[in-house]
């Protein structure tokens, strides 16, 4: 989803909560991340991969001049024959250490996952969660986005909304803050139904 159809969602979702939810959840991540420098850790459920969450993020960092939110996709499949940014494994999360965040996106219950973020939190990782909203995981979670099943949105549609959020710089708007400005209002104008005729 490019930045014109995220500037679309939002103008459909406006006067929903769905717009401060995810506006919030996204700017503790990126309070989180820039507070330490960096260290952003992004992993799903073995059955959910959330890669493209990961290139969003890697595309926010680079047109906020946010480096830090450019996460680390860790994959429950990864090989060490696989490209370096796909090669990361789950032991990177029992690695993390304090000044780390781990975001995890799950739609259902985290299963096996549960054990390496609760040692994650213990070592002082900021744990945030992106999905179902319940459970042990919510529960671990310093900061949780609860997408239910049968909400209005799907969790992949949140996604987008999330790195939408997180790569604008409310508090700093020196750093592309007016090219973004203008290129929702491009957006907008673009789609703006034609005048009436006089």
């Amino acid at each position: 989803m490019d930045a014109v159809r995220v500037a679309l969602l939002r103008e459909v979702l406006a006067g929903t909560e769905w717009l401060g939810a995810t506006r919030r959840f996204a700017g503790a991540l990126r309070g989180s991340v820039v507070a330490h420098g960096g260290g952003l850790l992004l992993v799903g459920t073995p059955e959910y991969e959330p890669w493209h969450l990961a290139a969003h993020l890697v595309d926010e960092a680079a047109w906020s001049g946010t480096p830090e939110l450019a996460p680390t996709l860790v994959r429950h499949t990864a090989r060490p024959s696989d490209p370096a940014h796909l090669a990361v494994g789950p032991g990177r999360i029992g690695a993390a250490r304090r000044g780390e965040t781990l975001l995890v996106v799950a739609p259902g219950e985290a299963g096996p996952l549960l054990e390496r973020v609760h040692e994650a939190r213990r070592s002082g990782v900021t744990v945030f969660a992106l999905g179902a909203g319940d459970g042990e995981l919510a529960s671990m979670a310093h900061e949780v986005l609860a997408v239910p099943e049968g909400a209005e949105l799907d969790l992949d549609t949140v996604q987008h909304l999330v790195s939408a959020a997180a790569g604008e710089n409310g508090a700093s708007p020196r750093v592309r803050r007016g090219f973004r400005d203008r290129l929702s209002r491009l957006a907008e104008t673009l789609t703006a139904p034609p005048p009436a005729p006089w």
